[in-house]
């Protein structure tokens, strides 16, 4: 009789721990929730923003944003490559996600564009495409990320910007902070840190799928820079410009993150 009491009040105590740890458990959690909805509830009714070259976010949001940024451009380095695939693993039908900048597919004509390269106010040289067709062409095969948590592993072809930046001669405008760039329209503009921009997988593409861009990917070149979400990656670049300023960007203006790096 008495082992059996004295199993009974172990067996007790356990269940007591038991109950006790769950209760703490539970009291625990519902503190971080009741913290994590506070968190949130201030941040919902702090105020915007002031609207600039970034706008639609709260100030405290931003704040977090842009310190981020500061820790991602601390780490990055041009030795750092985003991982490649084999050709075979490409989708063969690229994934279409948005048409800013080029709606007005009907009435433009690839024949006649060239890419305008601002150097600085009322300095800007132009390029044809088959200029850029001379340079060394390079290709990637990689896994196209967008913010909308979607990936397809995605083969485009072109010149690196690296290259581009060359074989014009710009290195003193590589030395600048920002490289901005505008569809033909100036519907869609993205602003990119020049370290992104300079990194070997870089590109001013003019094929996809070993063929050329068609108007729906931005015919006849796009920017392809892996180290980015997708929405830094402008389809049918019009103008290059360079800046030690941050460039207007259409995401940026919209509540997304400036830096919107990988």
């Amino acid at each position: 009789m008495r082992t059996r009491k004295k199993k009974s009040e172990k067996e007790l105590t356990i269940e007591q721990k038991i109950n006790r740890r769950n209760f703490l458990s539970f009291a625990a959690f519902a503190v971080l929730a009741g913290g994590a909805y506070e968190g949130w509830r201030l941040l919902y009714k702090s105020p915007d923003e002031a609207a600039g070259i970034t706008a639609g976010a709260h100030k405290p949001l931003r704040r977090a944003l842009n310190k981020t940024e500061l820790v991602f451009r601390r780490l990055f380095s041009n030795n750092h490559l985003v991982k490649t695939y084999p050709k075979s693993m490409a989708a063969k039908r690229v994934r279409v996600n948005s048409d800013i900048g080029i709606e007005a597919e009907k009435k433009f004509d690839p024949a006649t564009w060239k890419l305008q390269v601002v150097k600085k106010p009322g300095d800007v040289f132009k390029v044809s495409l088959d200029e850029l067709k001379a340079l060394p062409k390079t290709e990637i095969i990689y896994d196209f990320k967008c913010v909308e948590g979607w990936d397809q592993i995605q083969h485009w072809a072109g010149v690196r910007f690296s290259d581009f930046m060359a074989h014009y001669k710009l290195d003193n405008l590589a030395k600048m902070q920002y490289v901005g760039m505008e569809t033909p329209d100036k519907a869609y503009y993205v602003g990119i840190d020049m370290a992104s921009a300079m990194h070997p997988q870089t590109l001013l593409a003019y094929e996809v799928n070993d063929q050329p861009l068609p108007l729906n990917h931005g015919a006849p070149l796009r920017l392809i820079i892996p180290v980015k979400y997708g929405i830094k990656n402008l389809k049918r670049i019009g103008t290059i410009s360079f800046s030690n300023s941050r460039p207007r960007d259409y995401w940026a203006e919209q509540g997304y993150d400036y830096y919107s790096g990988l």
